[in-house]
C-alpha cells in the first residue's frame, strides 16, 4: 500500500509531476495499491497498463484515474511519459461533489482525449505544475480548483455527446403528461442505483474491507440489507453478495500469484478465519483449488509487491 507524503505541512495532500519526478513508483512494474487517488496523463510510450483485471495497451494519449484500493502497475512499459496528479479525498474539502465524480470516472478509468481535449488538457497540466511549483499566495486554493476543473472535464469526455432535446433542452418527452412524470420518477430511481452502488463499491475497495457482511455496508449506507441488495443490483447488475465474493476471489488470486503468502495467510487477508472453508469457497469461485491455482502460475505471477516501498512523496519544491 502507498501511501502519498508530502514535504510541506501547510499543504494539503497533493503532488503533481512527470513520471521523472515524481520518482520510479509512478510507473511500478509490480502490483501496489494506493491510499490515495492518482490521475494519470500518458502523453507517449509503449507497453501495458494493468489496472485490476484490465490490461490496457498504451495508445497514447491516455488520461487515466485510478481510485484508492485499486491494483494496478505497468507492464513491459517504454518511454513512458506524461504527467502524474496524486491527491487524497482532503484535497477535495473545497469542491465535495468531485469524490462522487471520482467514482463515476472509475467506472470507466480510461480515457482517450480527442486532439482538441488533449490540447485543453495539456494546458491546465502545464498551469497547475506551475502554480504546485512557485506556491504563490492562496496556491493551494488555486490547485483545488483547477482540479475541479480537470475532473470536470474527463467527466464531459466520458459521456457522450448530448443529443437535441437533451440537458434540459426542449425535446420528445418533455412534456407534462403522466409518461414524462414515469420517466422523471424512472430517472430518479436509475440516480439513487447508480448513486448507492458507487457508495458500496468504494467501501468494498477500501483496505480491510473483504470481511464485512453485507449488514455492515448496508448499515454504513443508512439503508436496510434488502434495500441495498435492490439499489446495488439494480445499479450494477449483481447482488452486494456476488461482488463481494468477487472482490474476494480477485485478491485472492493476487495473493496466491504474487506473494509468497501461506494459504491460510491469504484466507485472513480476504475475510476468512478458517482456511478449510476458503478453499471451498476459492474451488467454487475458480474451479481450483488455492494451491493449484497457485501452481498454475508458478506461484509468482512474475511480479512481486516491493515490501519496502511505503508512499509515493511529492516532488522537492524548484530550487
Amino acid at each position: 500500500m502507498h501511501r502519498l507524503d508530502v514535504p510541506a505541512p501547510h499543504l494539503l495532500p497533493f503532488a503533481i509531476g512527470s513520471f521523472d519526478t515524481i520518482g520510479p513508483l509512478s510507473r511500478a512494474g509490480f502490483p501496489h495499491r494506493h491510499s490515495f487517488h492518482e490521475i494519470v496523463y500518458v502523453t507517449g510510450g509503449t507497453g501495458t497498463h494493468v489496472l485490476d483485471e484490465d490490461r490496457r495497451p498504451l495508445r497514447p494519449p491516455h488520461l487515466c484515474f485510478i481510485t484508492p484500493g485499486q491494483v494496478h502497475y505497468w507492464d513491459r512499459v517504454h518511454g513512458l511519459r506524461g504527467w502524474v496528479v496524486l491527491f487524497t479525498d482532503d484535497f477535495l474539502l473545497a469542491h465535495p461533489g468531485d469524490r462522487d465524480a471520482l467514482a463515476r470516472l472509475g467506472e470507466r478509468p480510461w480515457l482517450r482525449p480527442g486532439a482538441d481535449d488533449a490540447a485543453r488538457l495539456s494546458g491546465l497540466v502545464g498551469e497547475m505544475l506551475r502554480e504546485y511549483g512557485e506556491r504563490a499566495p492562496s496556491f493551494t486554493s488555486v490547485l483545488q480548483a483547477q482540479l475541479h476543473i480537470l475532473i470536470a472535464r474527463a467527466l464531459r469526455m466520458s459521456v457522450p455527446r448530448s443529443a437535441p432535446g437533451q440537458d434540459g433542452a426542449p425535446g420528445l418527452g418533455s412534456g407534462s403528461g403522466s409518461g414524462s412524470e414515469e420517466t422523471r420518477r424512472t430517472d430518479f430511481v436509475s440516480g439513487r442505483s447508480a448513486l448507492v452502488a458507487r457508495e458500496f463499491t468504494r467501501l468494498l475497495a477500501q483496505p480491510g474491507s473483504l470481511g464485512r457482511s453485507v449488514r455492515s455496508y448496508a448499515d454504513e449506507l443508512g439503508v436496510s440489507v434488502g434495500h441495498l441488495t435492490e439499489l446495488v443490483k439494480r445499479g450494477t447488475g449483481r447482488t452486494p453478495g456476488r461482488l463481494i465474493r468477487h472482490a474476494q476471489t480477485v485478491e485472492a488470486k493476487r495473493l496466491l500469484s504474487g506473494s509468497e503468502l501461506t494459504v491460510t495467510q491469504v484466507a485472513r487477508r480476504v475475510g476468512f478465519g478458517d482456511p478449510a472453508y476458503f478453499c471451498r469457497f476459492f474451488r467454487r469461485e475458480t474451479g481450483l483449488s488455492p494451491g493449484d491455482f497457485r501452481r498454475a502460475t508458478d506461484g509468482t505471477g512474475g511480479i512481486h509487491h516491493d515490501p519496502g516501498a511505503e508512499s509515493i512523496a511529492a516532488p522537492r519544491r524548484p530550487e
